[in-house]
């Protein structure tokens, strides 16, 4: 039998997704599942977006530039500069979903195994985006005591070697929903110019910051205009995930010229979702300022809920629309896989997504959880009762004990 690649072999599978046999033979038991495993908002895509499919009239279903159609960039532009970006419609690539241009934007940027640093927990799939660029994830450990903050920044030069090129930010974070603070972008500015790094930031939950708190971009730092850049998406803001429709933006103009031939090389994005895509900007601000607010109370119940919990403890996150929680369990995977499997309460159960998944140092994270406060707030206050029973009955539950650090009970 022919041999699959190295590459294949080394291809991780998602944790998000690695679930979902044991989720459809709960289904098929007749179980209702709570899907808080996954990123997929329920809040309804803005009907601007959905009319404009409704109305394409064209006869001919044709290419579009490689570097996307011009007018949506330019309304793009439009909208970066009101968050004072500076840009202009040469400034964005039109890719594929965000996930195609993470994978331009190393293609463009680094050799095979080049090193890049990210603060764990991190969004899984950016494992997945570096293999196939034939890019190395080398992470840099957050702790959920404080939150997930930046770690120090002297963690991060420990980590820098000839073969580091690139830090990675996700802010608001996936998986952890951490909002990094100017002083924390500064930060990291320094570390990238004083070793001439790229910063890619991942910009896809800029929309949802809670409690007052204000979104800072790498577009926003002073003197770092050639490092940065952003990777962004109308999947989460739009709740449009399956346009699958994404941003490459940069001011640095070779680095553009370089992801255009990757860009030219799969041809092009798609015109219907690029059609959606630029009435989309024209959606107004009460969209998102209801979609905020009811992501605020979704995470106020999700969050209260848990550290409600006997052993559960979940900090309080400052944006995108996910947490990070640490449940008093022998195994994560074990857990959630036990929960779909073996358990039900009234006859309902609820997918989660094992943490370990989310970290690049093996072991690590294997009593936390990502949760996604995705689902409506009845259907959220459900899942929480199911969990909290779960927790009482699974036999894996560990209770602290001061001598040995935990113990099965």
């Amino acid at each position: 039998m022919p041999k699959i690649s190295n590459k294949g072999e080394r291809m991780p599978a998602s944790p998000i997704r690695r679930l979902t046999p044991y989720a459809d033979k709960a289904k098929a038991e007749g179980k209702k599942v709570f899907h808080l495993n996954i990123g997929q908002p329920d809040i309804e895509t803005p009907e601007l977006m959905l009319d404009a499919i409704k109305n394409i009239n064209f006869k001919v279903w044709a290419y579009t530039p490689s570097e996307g159609i011009y007018s949506y960039r330019k309304k793009l532009a439009e909208y970066y500069n009101a968050l004072d970006y500076n840009i202009t419609a040469d400034n964005i690539i039109i890719t594929n979903g965000g996930s195609e241009g993470f994978i331009i934007a190393t293609q463009s940027c680094l050799d095979p195994g080049d090193e890049i640093i990210v603060p764990e927990p991190f969004y899984a799939n950016y494992s997945g985006f570096a293999c196939m660029s034939d890019a190395v994830i080398v992470p840099v450990r957050s702790a959920i005591d404080n939150g997930f903050a930046l770690p120090p920044i002297s963690d991060f030069e420990k980590l820098i070697s000839e073969k580091t090129k690139a830090i990675f930010i996700c802010s608001p974070n996936n998986p952890t929903g951490y909002l990094y603070s100017r002083e924390e972008l500064e930060q990291i500015k320094t570390l990238c110019l004083k070793y001439d790094l790229y910063l890619f930031a991942d910009e896809a939950y800029r929309e949802f910051c809670y409690d007052g708190q204000t979104f800072v971009s790498p577009m926003h730092l002073q003197g770092i205009e050639e490092n940065v850049i952003v990777i962004d998406t109308v999947s989460k803001r739009y709740s449009a995930c399956g346009a699958r429709l994404g941003f490459l933006i940069t001011k640095n103009k070779r680095v553009l010229a370089t992801a255009l031939k990757f860009a030219q090389a799969r041809l092009s994005a798609g015109l219907v979702e690029q059609i959606a895509g630029e009435a989309a900007i024209d959606t107004p601000a009460s969209y998102f300022e209801n979609v905020r607010k009811e992501y605020a109370e979704r995470r106020t119940i999700l969050v209260e809920a848990l550290n409600e919990m006997d052993g559960v403890f979940c900090p309080n996150p400052g944006g995108a629309f996910y947490v990070m929680a640490r449940f008093p369990i022998d195994d994560a995977d074990k857990f959630c896989q036990w929960i779909l499997e073996d358990f039900s309460f009234q006859n309902e159960t609820v997918m989660l997504a094992p943490a370990a998944g989310f970290y690049g140092t093996p072991g690590a994270g294997k009593d936390e959880i990502r949760l996604a406060y995705v689902l409506n707030k009845i259907d959220l206050k459900k899942a929480m009762l199911c969990l909290q029973e779960a927790l009482r009955v699974y036999p894996g539950k560990t209770i602290p004990n001061l001598a040995v650090g935990v113990r099965t009970i």
